[in-house]
């Protein structure tokens, strides 16, 4: 059983590293180091131990700057072509924050799709629930659809099922759909579903068989789609979508 710990006027206490993941700035893993280097401080107290507990009312400060006490929120976001996965850049690009520059949350994106990679990303200030989302060991499942130049053999396709070689170690094994052969172009529409989150992952595997990707697009996170959404729009996750993500994660 899962022990709580509660202050004598029944506050309820958290784990330091947990309430800074909760608050959208760090990862879990992340929040720990920073602690450790000493760059957390509890009502003005530098803490560097990881099992230091504090109350909701307790004033926490990472960096000098103090925690918002906000409300979770969780968003989908259709992101086009052209805008990076970041909260900041400094090339100046546009970034999946600016489409909520009009809301008062800080959100930050779960995971990241290349620049030229349009599709499904999922945005929060929830930093340990994203932090679950994107854990390998969860094997949340994302489905790409990608155009590709030229026609792919059967046997090249059963590459990708199998998992292909890359240059940090084989990919696991995915499941994999040729949709459509354009032979006028020369072009093959592959759906592609892996759950493993590497960097430029699904344009490395396609490379890595001599297709190389011409167009990307992630449909599907899990069980979230993009319908009813166009590129650049959002909507809010509901209640029983957030519940369904973690189960999937901590259940599996």
């Amino acid at each position: 059983m899962k022990c709580i710990h509660f202050t004598k006027n029944g506050e309820r206490m958290e784990r330091l590293q947990k309430v800074i993941a909760h608050s959208g700035v760090a990862s879990r893993r992340k929040a720990e180091q920073l602690i450790l280097e000493g760059r957390v401080t509890v009502n003005g107290e530098v803490v560097r131990e990881l099992g230091t507990k504090v109350r909701p009312s307790d004033d926490v400060e990472v960096n000098g700057v103090r925690l918002e006490k906000e409300e979770p929120v969780y968003f989908i976001l259709y992101k086009p072509r052209g805008v990076v996965s970041t909260v900041n850049d400094d090339k100046g690009r546009k970034t999946v924050a600016n489409f909520f520059d009009h809301l008062k949350f800080r959100l930050y994106p779960v995971g990241r799709l290349d620049y030229d990679t349009s599709g499904l990303i999922i945005m929060t200030n929830d930093g340990e629930f994203a932090n679950y989302l994107m854990h390998p060991k969860f094997k949340i499942e994302k489905k790409y659809v990608a155009k590709v130049q030229g026609a792919i053999p059967r046997e090249k396709l059963k590459e990708l099922e199998y998992g292909v070689q890359l240059e940090e170690g084989k990919t696991a094994p995915a499941k994999v759909n040729m949709l459509s052969f354009d032979r006028t172009k020369g072009t093959s529409i592959v759906e592609l579903t892996i759950h493993e989150g590497r960097n430029r992952q699904v344009r490395r595997m396609f490379e890595a068989i001599g297709a190389p990707v011409i167009k990307l697009k992630r449909e599907q996170y899990a069980f979230l789609t993009l319908t009813g959404l166009n590129a650049g729009e959002f909507r809010e996750l509901t209640p029983k979508e957030v519940k369904q993500l973690r189960n999937m994660a901590i259940n599996k």
